[in-house]
């Protein structure tokens, strides 16, 4: 679990909350139900309507790498090529295959299967780059999904908020029915910034950067990869992809 993901989380919550209390407030004042239904059903609506199914779907698959992101491992990875180098050095090419056979990474695996066919270096290029821009771009416009939310949510809010006024001035003559419209007004602003500001841009960029990272993983796969294919040295082939650690 990335803990700090859930502190920040906590964190921006809580101080709204806290904040909220210590100017004299009360949670109650925060809680109300037409204006969470008038920002979270109109910001959800408005995503569907742009959406892909396909890329709302990734989207909903990847929201729990936030909390629990995959496991990318540079060291390993480098780690894994030198033993893949040192291995072809001795037995070939044709040593890779037993190695293949039992990769649990699929583009690693599918990189060995090509070594082991003895594919052309630049055509085991274009194969595994093709993987890698294909993947991103649609992890990332799935990563999008969430930064269009952020941008929705705000002026949803803002529309809650003009229908509170709207209910306010029908209700000038009634002063009983003043405060419930004049809380929607301002509690829909709160939801629609708070929603965008402290829940979905801050997802959306945290899935991005995980996206590039893993991009920048099968990178490095694919040049150790390539190194192999070419017989450089193992030391050699360590050096060059140390280039890729943060």
């Amino acid at each position: 679990m990335d803990f700090l993901s859930l502190l920040g989380l906590a964190l921006g919550l809580g101080a709204v909350v806290g904040g909220n209390l210590l100017e004299g407030g009360n949670i109650s004042a925060l809680i109300n139900g037409p204006a969470a239904l008038i920002v979270l059903g109109g910001t959800f609506g408005a995503v569907l309507l742009q959406t892909p199914f396909s890329v709302f779907q990734r989207g909903l698959l990847m929201l729990h790498w936030v909390l629990f992101p995959p496991r990318i491992d540079l060291v390993q990875g480098i780690a894994n090529v030198i033993k893949w180098s040192q291995l072809a050095r001795k037995e070939g090419l044709l040593g890779l295959e037993a190695v293949a056979d039992i990769e649990r990474d699929p583009y690693a695996r599918k990189g060995l299967q090509l070594l082991v066919d003895g594919t052309e270096s630049a055509v085991i290029r274009n194969v595994l780059e093709v993987d890698i821009e294909t993947q991103e771009a649609r992890d990332l416009r799935a990563a999008r999904m969430f930064e269009s939310m952020g941008g929705y949510a705000p002026t949803i809010g803002i529309i809650g908020a003009v229908m509170g006024l709207i209910h306010v001035m029908e209700n000038l003559a009634d002063p009983s029915q003043l405060g419930a419209g004049i809380a929607v007004a301002f509690v829909a602003t709160i939801y629609g910034v708070a929603f965008a500001n402290l829940l979905m841009l801050p997802i959306s960029n945290k899935l991005r950067s995980i996206v590039q990272r893993q991009s920048r993983y099968r990178e490095m796969i694919l040049e150790g990869l390539l190194s192999i294919a070419e017989g450089e040295n193992p030391r050699s082939i360590e050096l060059k992809l140390q280039g890729f650690m943060d």
